[in-house]
C-alpha cells in the first residue's frame, strides 16, 4: 500500500534525519571501503554516520524541549532545521562530514527563513526545496578552499540541477534530486582519476546519495521511497569499461602522499577573523574547508605542521573540540590485521586518570571530551577496535544509557556478542572491571560484573552554575552538590566538608571500601582528609585514592 505524502514540516526533518542515520549506518562499510579520496583513510562512511547522528540528535532534543512544555507542543520547520544545522556543524567529522554539514546549512537558511517569515504557501514544498538544494550547493562552494570535481560538490550540484527542472510536488522533486545524484556519482571515476584508477565512485558522493535518499523517503511518507524510480545508475566498473563521456576525464588528484595530519576543530570567531584564518591556512595546507557562521565555525584541513593549524585557530578566536588525526597512525591500526580475541571490556570514562587506570586493567577506552558526549558510531569503532568475539560494553554514565544501547545493537548486527552492563559511574566501572576475568564463560563474566557494579553506590561532588531547587534544597551558583545516585542530597560551601558529609550518609548503609576519584584540579590535600575521616569514622573501611583528571566531578565516590 502506497504512503501517503509527507509535508515539508518539523516531522518530515525528523524523519529525514533517522532515515539518514539507518541509510548511512547501514552503508557504512562499504563507503569506508572505497574511500581513496582526499585521504585513503577508510573513515568517510564513518564519519557521514557520526556527523548525521549529531544532527539527529539535535533534532530529537528539540522535539523533546517541546514536549515537557505540554502535550501536543512540536517545534517549528524553522526551529527543526537550525537543529539539524547546528548538530551537523559542532559534530562534524572529516572532509565530507565537513561539507555535508555545510550542504545542511545551506538547506536550513532557505528553509528557515520562508518558515520563519510565513511564506511557505500550502503545496509550494516543490519550489521551497528547489530554492533549499541550490543554495547548498552554493554554501558548500563557499565552505571549500579548491573545490575539486568528481566529489561530493558534483553530486550535490547534479541533485539540485535535476531538482530545478522536475516539476511536481515536494516528493517529485526530492526523488529528482535523489536519481540525479545517484547519475551524476557513477560518473565520479571519469572527472577524477584517482577513482578511476581505484575503480571506486567518491565516498562522500555515495553518503550524500544516501542522505538524499532519506529525504525522498521522509516526504514520500516512508522508507519505500529511497529507490529511485528511474533505472539505476551506471557503477563505477560499468562506465569505465563502457569509457567515458568526451568530456569526462578529470585531473590526475593524487591521493595518500599528502600532508601527515587532518586538523578539525570548532572556532568562536568572526568573519573577518575568519576570511584571515582561511587565507593562512590555505598557505599551510590542503583539503581545507571551513563552513558555518553567526559565529560559530567548522574547521577542517590537512597539514604537516598540526601545531600551526591550531594556532591560527587561536589567533583568529576561540578553537575547542580540537582532534588531530596522524593519517600514517590511522592507516596503520586500520590495515593491520588481528586475530581477533575472545573476549574485551570497552569502558566509556571522562578524564585521562580514569582513562589509563582502565587501559591498565585491558579495557579499550573511550575517552569523554568535556561538554561533548560520545556518539553511538564512537562507541561501535570502540567495539571495532577491540576486535574480540565478545564485548562487555561499560558506559560509565547514566545519561549515556540509550547510546550505549544503541551502539550495543548496531554491534550485535554486526556479529559481535555484546552484553551492556548499565553502570551510572565510573566508580561503578572500576568495580566491574576488577572482577572482570576472560577465561570464565561469558554470562558468568557478566553476571559477575554486573553483581559488583550494583553492589557499589556513587557519588559526585559538582559545582552548581547556577541558582536552581534541587531535592536537598535551593543551591546557589558556586556552592558544591554533592549528588548520591544521582539525586543532590547535600549542598555545601566548600568541597571537603561537604564530601565528609556525603561519605557519612553513605557509609551510614555499610561499606568495606571507599573509593575516590580526584578531579583534574583537586589537590592531594582534599584525599588525604577525606582519608582521615573515613579511618576517624570508619574503623573497618579501606580508601583508595586514584587521581582521575575528570572536569564536570570535582570528586567521584564509590562505596562497596
Amino acid at each position: 500500500m502506497p504512503h501517503a505524502p509527507h509535508p515539508l514540516d518539523a516531522d518530515a526533518v525528523r524523519a529525514w534525519c533517522a532515515l539518514a542515520l539507518d541509510a548511512l549506518g547501514g552503508a557504512r562499510e562499504e563507503i569506508d571501503a572505497i574511500n581513496v579520496y582526499p585521504v585513503a583513510d577508510g573513515d568517510t562512511g564513518t564519519n557521514l554516520y557520526l556527523t548525521v547522528e549529531s544532527a539527529a540528535r539535535a533534532v530529537d532534543a528539540v522535539f523533546d524541549a517541546h514536549a515537557t512544555t505540554g502535550p501536543g507542543s512540536r517545534p517549528g520547520l524553522a526551529e527543526a532545521v537550525r537543529a539539524m544545522a547546528h548538530g551537523a556543524l559542532i559534530g562534524a567529522r572529516g572532509n565530507s562530514g565537513t561539507i555535508l554539514a555545510q550542504l545542511l546549512r545551506g538547506m536550513a537558511e532557505v528553509l528557515a527563513a520562508t518558515a520563519a517569515t510565513g511564506a511557505q504557501e500550502a503545496g509550494d514544498d516543490a519550489t521551497l526545496l528547489r530554492r533549499a538544494l541550490r543554495r547548498a550547493v552554493e554554501s558548500a562552494y563557499e565552505g571549500v578552499a579548491r573545490p575539486v570535481e568528481g566529489t561530493v560538490l558534483s553530486v550535490a550540484t547534479a541533485a539540485a540541477e535535476a531538482a530545478e527542472v522536475t516539476p511536481g510536488d515536494g516528493p517529485a522533486v526530492a526523488r529528482a534530486a535523489h536519481e540525479g545524484a545517484l547519475t551524476a556519482l557513477a560518473a565520479t571515476p571519469c572527472q577524477l582519476e584517482v577513482l578511476g584508477r581505484a575503480g571506486v565512485v567518491d565516498a562522500g558522493g555515495k553518503g550524500l546519495v544516501e542522505v538524499l535518499g532519506a529525504l525522498a523517503a521522509a516526504l514520500a511518507g516512508g522508507p519505500g521511497a529511497a529507490r529511485p524510480t528511474a533505472a539505476p545508475a551506471r557503477g563505477a566498473h560499468d562506465w569505465l569499461a563502457g569509457g567515458c563521456p568526451a568530456e569526462a576525464g578529470g585531473p590526475d588528484v593524487p591521493a595518500g602522499d599528502g600532508p601527515a595530519f587532518e586538523v578539525i576543530y570548532l572556532l568562536e570567531a568572526d568573519d573577518a577573523a575568519v576570511a584571515r584564518l582561511r587565507a593562512r591556512l590555505d598557505a599551510l595546507g590542503e583539503s581545507l574547508v571551513v563552513v558555518g557562521g553567526d559565529g560559530l565555525w567548522n574547521v577542517h584541513v590537512h597539514v604537516d605542521d598540526a601545531g600551526a593549524a591550531v594556532e591560527a585557530g587561536i589567533d583568529a578566536g576561540r578553537p575547542y573540540r580540537v582532534r588531530i588525526t596522524h593519517f600514517g597512525a590511522a592507516a596503520t591500526e586500520r590495515t593491520r590485521v588481528h586475530e581477533p580475541v575472545q573476549r574485551a571490556v570497552v569502558a566509556v570514562v571522562p578524564g585521562e586518570g580514569l582513562a589509563a587506570l582502565c587501559a591498565e586493567a585491558g579495557a579499550t577506552v573511550v575517552r569523554v571530551r568535556p561538554g561533548e558526549p560520545p556518539a553511538s558510531g564512537e562507541l561501535v569503532q570502540a567495539v571495532r577496535r577491540a576486535n574480540a568475539r565478545e564485548v562487555v560494553l561499560l558506559p560509565n554514565d547514566a545519561d549515556l544509557r540509550h547510546t550505549a544501547a544503541a551502539a550495543a545493537e548496531q554491534a550485535r548486527a554486526e556479529g559481535v556478542r555484546v552484553a551492556l552492563i548499565p553502570t551510572r559511574s565510573p566508580v561503578q566501572g572500576i568495580a566491574a572491571l576488577a572482577v572482570h576475568e576472560s577465561a570464565r564463560r561469558f554470562d558468568e563474566d557478566v553476571v559477575a560484573m554486573t553483581s559488583a557494579a550494583g553492589a557499589t553506590r556513587h557519588a559526585e561532588l559538582v559545582v552548581a552554575e547556577r541558582q536552581s531547587w534541587t531535592m536537598a534544597g535551593v543551591c546557589q551558583a558556586g556552592d558544591v552538590l554533592g549528588l548520591i545516585d544521582g539525586d543532590v542530597a547535600v549542598i555545601g560551601a566548600e568541597l571537603a566538608a561537604t564530601a565528609e558529609t556525603v561519605l557519612d550518609r553513605m557509609l551510614a548503609a555499610g561499606g568495606e571500601m571507599v573509593t575516590l576519584v580526584l578531579g583534574a584540579d583537586v589537590p592531594e590535600a582534599v584525599a588525604d582528609r577525606l582519608q582521615r575521616h573515613v579511618r576517624g569514622g570508619h574503623l573497618a573501611v579501606d580508601t583508595v585514592v586514584y587521581r582521575g583528571g575528570q572536569h564536570a566531578a570535582r570528586l567521584i565516590i564509590g562505596v562497596e
